[in-house]
């Protein structure tokens, strides 16, 4: 199976996925520093951090959409959905620290925030686990280049949409009937 949506034959929801899991890891990484004594302004910036990881989330999410329907019906599709409801849960313990923030003087973390961030973060370890396994799973069978060859040849269109391939069945045969396959 190859994704719909990819840039140079390889899929672009594994290459989005890396901006929310490392804005939010940055977000929590400035909360501990606010909350840990430092400077004001570094709950402000883990604040306006974890708002560019919900976009970016947000686009991830419709490119894993995108992507889901065309997981065949099996216990792959059962992981890629469990992976997809996973990031949604973290983007979601993240909005709703957010959310919580968005009122405040300077919107800077609280203790039970950064505990809030960092259970979220722990269930993004479980969504990097799933993705790993999605991963490993749609890669077997393509073989990569492994030398600069792959490099010069070109040609192909940088960054494709493609279209699913149409289904055979109610395919009319040159007889006129419908074929049953």
């Amino acid at each position: 199976m190859q994704s719909r949506l990819r840039v140079q034959g390889h899929p672009i929801q594994p290459m989005l996925v890396t901006f929310p899991y490392g804005l939010f890891v940055c977000a929590t990484i400035f909360d501990l520093a606010d909350v840990a004594g430092g400077p004001a302004f570094l709950g402000e910036v883990g604040y306006w951090t974890t708002v560019a990881a919900l976009v970016a989330a947000a686009l991830t999410a419709v490119a894993g959409m995108v992507d889901l329907w065309d997981v065949p019906p099996d216990r792959t599709r059962h992981t890629a959905i469990t992976f997809n409801l996973v990031n949604a849960g973290m983007a979601g313990l993240f909005l709703l620290a957010c959310l919580i923030r968005a009122d405040g003087p300077n919107r800077g973390a609280s203790p039970i925030l950064l505990v809030t961030e960092l259970v979220a973060l722990a269930v993004g370890g479980v969504g990097v686990r799933l993705g790993a396994r999605l991963m490993r799973h749609f890669e077997a069978s393509r073989a990569e280049p492994t030398s600069f060859d792959a490099l010069r040849r070109g040609g192909g269109p940088t960054v494709e949409v493609v279209r699913p391939a149409p289904s055979r069945r109610g395919v009319r045969s040159a007889g006129g009937t419908p074929s049953p396959w």
